[in-house]
């Protein structure tokens, strides 16, 4: 058992998915150093296994986790609880992929791979998870959507529509959820500067807007989503001015409009 499970640590707990690199590192360290302690989970063991050992002993811990497959979802929740303290107060679901191009030309075993990852994974994870959710006092679970759910993208067609299903899984839930004070939210970053962006070379509208935010900037966005005490709960989450202004242009603008807009920026 982890020294701080011994200590019995009351520390907020946060487990994070894809924690290895990009966005979910840059949220486990930003948590850790503000005291919180971190659950470091991805398929790459070797990666999450080095992020905890530079965190230190006692503030963090590290598993393996396939997202797609419930069975590892139950064996990494229970190793996390036991040595979190008995606490899950943040539930984190940011592991994804990308595949950017022509629709046609993706192959069909990735467009299927996006739907297990970026949306049958978090259903499975926010399942799993419940129990240990409804034993932490004020829980949420963030979500990690994209500014691609503001409206359809092309070159991104299928990465956006996980990222649209993703945006009305958590409305609900959070609706649902809000009976057990267990609140559900998600964020909509525009291009982030990670490993996946060597594939957005490609798209049109990553050329137009420029790949401007880096896994910090999120990762701080994260934290406001995971700590705000607002009156009214905030569902959605804008990182950087761009997702902001697009969000809003396409609440206030007609559809029409807006469309014609995405079809410039895309070509």
């Amino acid at each position: 058992m982890d020294k701080a499970a011994q200590a019995g640590d009351r520390r907020p707990a946060i487990l994070v998915t894809g924690a290895a690199s990009g966005i979910g590192r840059a949220c486990a360290e930003l948590f850790a150093r503000r005291g919180w302690y971190v659950g470091l989970y991805d398929v790459n063991t070797e990666g999450v296994t080095e992020v905890a050992a530079a965190l230190g002993e006692g503030n963090a811990c590290s598993g393996a986790l396939d997202v797609s497959d419930p069975d590892a979802w139950e064996r990494a929740l229970a190793h996390f609880w036991s040595h979190s303290g008995q606490r899950l107060d943040v539930l984190l679901n940011n592991a994804g992929i990308l595949t950017a191009g022509a629709f046609e030309t993706v192959p069909l075993a990735r467009h299927r791979a996006m739907l297990d990852v970026n949306v049958a994974s978090i259903v499975v994870g926010c399942h799993s998870a419940f129990p240990y959710l409804e034993q932490t006092p004020g829980a949420r679970v963030i979500n990690m959507a994209s500014a691609t759910a503001i409206y359809g993208q092309p070159d991104l067609v299928t990465y956006s529509a996980t990222k649209f299903a993703v945006r009305g899984f958590t409305e609900g839930l959070d609706l649902e959820w809000s009976r057990f004070g267990i609140r559900v939210s998600d964020v909509w970053p525009s291009f982030v500067k990670t490993a996946m962006a060597s594939g957005f070379e490609r798209i049109a509208s990553a050329r137009s807007l420029g790949i401007r935010l880096t896994p910090a900037d999120v990762a701080g966005t994260v934290w406001r989503c995971a700590t705000s005490r607002r009156l009214v709960h905030k569902t959605h989450w804008t990182v950087g001015l761009q997702a902001g202004l697009l969000s809003l242009a396409t609440r206030l603008a007609p559809a029409a409009i807006t469309r014609q807009v995405v079809r410039r920026l895309a070509h």
